[in-house]
């Protein structure tokens, strides 16, 4: 196994600059994992690992006869058996790692691996799909915490329309804990959206505070697409006009909005109830 103990090495600053911009991510067609079950959650999902980096001081499973942090965990082993054997696997120190780890606490081992783009038309739709459509989404954290909601409600799809975050932000990565890599997610135009739910005969519907009707008040049994905007300024016009309905959840407070990952999970699971899951 190649053993790095440089923190100048070129391979260790490829890494850094993969984690730190997305125009580098963009322009080399690769990003960075970091974490055994985000990594797994990766390879599962089919994505190609260029180059696993491993340091054995921070493993954290049998393979050095330390418990898994979580029992689905697999161990460093299986991991490098899934990458396939094209897999570059080197051995890091602890400085390097601590050199291109974007945070702690990650076990010990980060991937590089291809990245994958997915079209509307590949999305492969239920009967009555659930789906979560967000609108030039900002905060990659706030999109990561809706993928984890998005997978725990069994939504079919998630579709970001004009985003102002790539998919591949190491923070959005570690916010969702591989729910990025479980749950379909497309990016596309706020029109391109439109018409393929229009298409489908997908129900639009538009989280909002005016001219709107409270969210459990409104039927989700059919195909759904719940809508949100951005905190600060909500939704555009091509969206509220777009609706099929206008939904809100009541603001008891002093204060007349939510979290957008809050709300998303409310709406989700408000379909949930209804479908009887």
């Amino acid at each position: 196994m190649e053993i790095i103990s440089s923190t100048q090495n070129a391979g260790v600053k490829r890494v850094v600059l993969l984690q730190q911009k997305s125009s580098e991510r963009r322009r080399e067609g690769m990003f960075v994992v970091e974490g055994r079950r985000e990594i797994t959650h990766c390879l599962n999902a089919g994505y190609q690992a260029e180059a696993l980096y491993l340091c054995p001081t921070l493993w954290t499973s049998g393979d050095n006869g330390k418990s898994p942090a979580h029992e689905a965990d697999l161990s460093e082993s299986e991991i490098i058996k899934l990458a396939g054997g094209e897999v570059r696997v080197v051995e890091v120190t602890p400085a390097v790692y601590a050199k291109m780890a974007y945070r702690g606490s990650t076990e010990g081992m980060i991937a590089v691996i291809h990245c994958r783009e997915f079209s509307l038309e590949d999305l492969n739709l239920g009967s009555t799909p659930l789906i979560m459509v967000l609108e030039s989404v900002e905060k990659p954290g706030n999109l990561g915490a809706i993928l984890r909601s998005a997978d725990a409600a069994g939504a079919d799809a998630v579709i970001v329309c004009d985003p102002l975050t790539d998919l591949y932000n190491p923070n959005l990565i570690r916010s969702s804990i591989g729910a990025i890599f479980n749950v379909p997610c497309v990016v596309c135009s706020t029109d391109e959206c439109i018409n393929y739910l229009k298409q489908r005969g997908i129900r639009i519907l538009t989280a909002q505070l005016q001219d709107s009707k409270l969210y459990y008040d409104t039927d989700m049994h059919s195909g759904t697409a719940i809508v949100m905007g951005t905190e600060s300024t909500g939704l555009t016009d091509a969206w509220r006009q777009a609706a099929d309905a206008h939904i809100r959840i009541p603001m008891l407070g002093r204060l007349d909005s939510l979290n957008v990952s809050v709300s998303a999970a409310i709406l989700l699971f408000e379909a949930v109830r209804q479908r009887g899951i």
